[in-house]
């Protein structure tokens, strides 16, 4: 397991300002391991051809994509150092929640229920606007999900962002160490 966390924390030099800076590797932003995170998107734009249990799937991989997240962000908090154990815990918990709040709005629930509208409506013009057959409508309602997949994705983003700034975040614990600071959480979707 070590190993695997290992790999989820490699850094990585970059040149800015003519000066070399470490940043933090973050495979849930920076790989291809982050296009888990719209599995369910890409589930919902083939509802119409597929039958339900792959869609279903496609939540589940999204869900997975969210647990690992906000694991990997746990495990990564609980390198730095604190003052106490209880303070190791709280912001643990706090990065934790964070991240899996956030993801699951951000990555699963907004953006599948978008995107199933999205895809219905279609349908239901298409049904009601055009004669086309029936396959051609659910592979055109279908590349309309998928057509829109890139252009929610920052407005569901921000929206959470703004929603959990608002709501949930101001009533997190505040850190005494001034490295343990809660770090942005979008990650993904």
């Amino acid at each position: 397991m070590k190993f695997i966390l290992d790999l989820c924390t490699w850094k990585v030099t970059t040149d800015s300002d003519d000066r070399n800076r470490e940043r933090e590797h973050d495979i849930f932003k920076h790989t291809l391991i982050r296009y888990f995170g719209y599995a369910n998107e890409v589930g919902e734009s083939f509802r119409a051809l597929i039958h339900v249990n792959w869609v279903r799937l496609s939540y589940l991989t999204a869900s997975g994509y969210v647990v690992a997240d906000s694991i990997h962000k746990g495990y990564l908090t609980s390198q730095k150092s604190f003052n106490s154990p209880h303070e190791k815990r709280t912001q643990v918990s706090v990065s934790v929640g964070d991240t899996l709040v956030w993801q699951g709005l951000a990555s699963v629930a907004i953006p599948g229920l978008t995107i199933n509208r999205i895809c219905a409506l279609s349908n239901i013009l298409l049904k009601k606007t055009s004669s086309l057959p029936c396959s051609v409508r659910k592979w055109t309602t279908t590349g309309i999900g998928l057509v829109c997949i890139p252009f929610i994705i920052s407005p569901i983003d921000r929206s959470v962002d703004h929603l959990m700034d608002k709501v949930i975040r101001p009533y997190y614990p505040v850190s005494s160490d001034p490295h343990s600071n809660h770090e942005d959480s979008e990650s993904g979707s």
